[in-house]
């Protein structure tokens, strides 16, 4: 560890590097000097991330672009080139390794505690897709190809479910049928990217609230993490996997899908902040909102139960059939957010044309 870190220009000497965060896909340490400085290195994992130089080189242009728009260095993370001046560092063994400044008095949750929480995680990504609105998003590099390209992930599905590899396909048709039922509609806003009816964005494509800092204190928002699925796509998209993941009222496993649903005011927090912060987008784009949390659900189902017909080779599992727990959760979840669509449609309105109230951030809009 000592030769990789000798290849950044850290200030003083390390004291100690431990293991921190919770992440499952990349190694990360905190590393900590004799001067008080402290940094996060990462090891990229290249399995999951096979274009390391196209990842690596979106990441350096994303945290330029935010850096020159930021008013503090702790609203956007910095890229540590290394002493000679690259993005990232490659070692003997071939890993790819990469370093931050550590933001100090930030805290990172693992799931919304209180309403306010959601908000500030609907501010931060709703900051981050507004200061990203002129960046060239065609410029970017797809470290995951079609990653929520819905149509291409049924396709995957059904090619999943012809092969049968696993001899599971006989025990989920519930599950199957249910899907297939929805693919046409699940669709729709591939469909609408393709005609430019709906504008390609610069977009986060992980928006967990585990994905943003939050100062220690106060408990606002401070800036957007984990950079590694930063695309082009749609703000549907960052705005639909917030809702999965931070307005569901069980886990992804839960076993008991009675206690599975949408939790509208949580729906209506998130809603909240991300508007406030977002002023850069459609008409159109403001309608879609609500269809991209069905979208991204049902989307999410569909991947764990490919992965789970094809013998669970994605997503990590702690025992057999876990990706049909989690599969069933969320078909669960999409199901509810679809039932409840035209009242949803109704709060991300009024969301829009709200005014903030004293003690929120007045975010200006664009131009």
């Amino acid at each position: 560890m000592k030769n990789v870190i000798d290849q950044f220009p850290f200030a003083g000497e390390t004291v100690f590097c431990e293991p921190y965060g919770s992440g499952h896909i990349n190694d990360t340490y905190r590393v900590v000097t004799d001067l008080g400085a402290q940094y996060i290195l990462q090891r990229i994992n290249t399995y999951v991330f096979p274009d390391v130089k196209g990842l690596m080189d979106n990441i350096a242009a994303v945290t330029a672009y935010l850096g020159a728009r930021v008013e503090t260095p702790r609203e956007a993370m910095t890229l540590i080139p290394t002493k000679r001046g690259e993005h990232y560092l490659t070692d003997e063994q071939g890993g790819c390794w990469r370093a931050y400044p550590f933001i100090e008095s930030s805290v990172c949750l693992q799931r919304v505690e209180q309403p306010a929480d959601f908000y500030e995680c609907g501010l931060a990504f709703g900051r981050f897709q507004d200061m990203m609105t002129d960046f060239p998003a065609g410029t970017l590099n797809e470290t995951i190809p079609d990653f929520h390209n819905t149509p291409s992930r049924y396709e995957k599905f059904k090619r999943a479910i012809a092969a049968d590899r696993m001899g599971r396909a006989g025990s989920v048709r519930e599950e199957i049928e249910f899907a297939l039922s929805l693919e046409e509609e699940a669709g729709r806003l591939q469909r609408m990217r393709r005609s430019d009816e709906l504008p390609t964005r610069v977009t986060h494509n992980d928006t967990k609230i585990n994905n943003v800092l939050l100062d220690r204190y106060s408990h606002k928002a401070l800036c957007v993490i984990d950079l590694d699925t930063v695309m082009p796509g749609l703000a549907a998209y960052d705005f639909g996997d917030s809702i999965r993941f931070g307005a569901a009222t069980a886990a992804e496993d839960e076993t008991d899908l009675s206690r599975m649903r949408l939790d509208v005011g949580l729906f209506e927090a998130f809603s909240r902040g991300f508007l406030q912060a977002c002023r850069s987008l459609t008409p159109q784009e403001i309608e879609t909102l609500p269809f991209g949390a069905f979208t991204m659900t049902l989307e999410c189902g569909v991947r764990f139960l490919t992965d789970d017909l094809e013998g669970d080779h994605y997503f990590k599992i702690k025992h057999e059939r876990h990706n049909l727990e989690r599969c069933r959760t969320q078909f669960t979840l999409a199901a509810d957010i679809r039932r409840h669509l035209p009242k949803l449609k109704q709060i991300v309105a009024c969301c829009a044309q709200r005014e903030p109230e004293r003690g929120e951030p007045r975010v200006p809009a664009r131009n």
